[in-house]
């Protein structure tokens, strides 16, 4: 294994964590958004107001994109067992 093949895995892993945590992540964003623009325009200035929301919304997120995350996953690991078969 050279520099090159380790570069190449390391990037392939911060890839599948990108797009792994992308759906969850980019759901929290927007749950979070759209509550600090409701406490912006209420004047509620609840911080324990954004948990809830943003837990239930990624926990469906997450449930709903699962399939995908599963295959995202499969397909790094499927890569990273070529390579160790292999000998890189």
């Amino acid at each position: 294994m050279n520099q090159a093949d380790a570069l190449d895995l390391v990037r392939s892993a911060i890839w599948t964590v990108i797009l792994a945590s992308g759906p969850s992540i980019g759901a929290a964003m927007v749950v979070g958004l759209a509550i600090s623009l409701f406490q912006a325009l209420t004047q509620i200035q609840e911080a324990t107001l954004t948990f809830i929301p943003k837990i239930i919304v990624i926990f469906m997120i997450a449930m709903i994109t699962a399939p995908f995350i599963g295959s995202v996953l499969y397909g790094f690991s499927e890569l990273v067992y070529s390579h160790i078969e292999n000998g890189f």
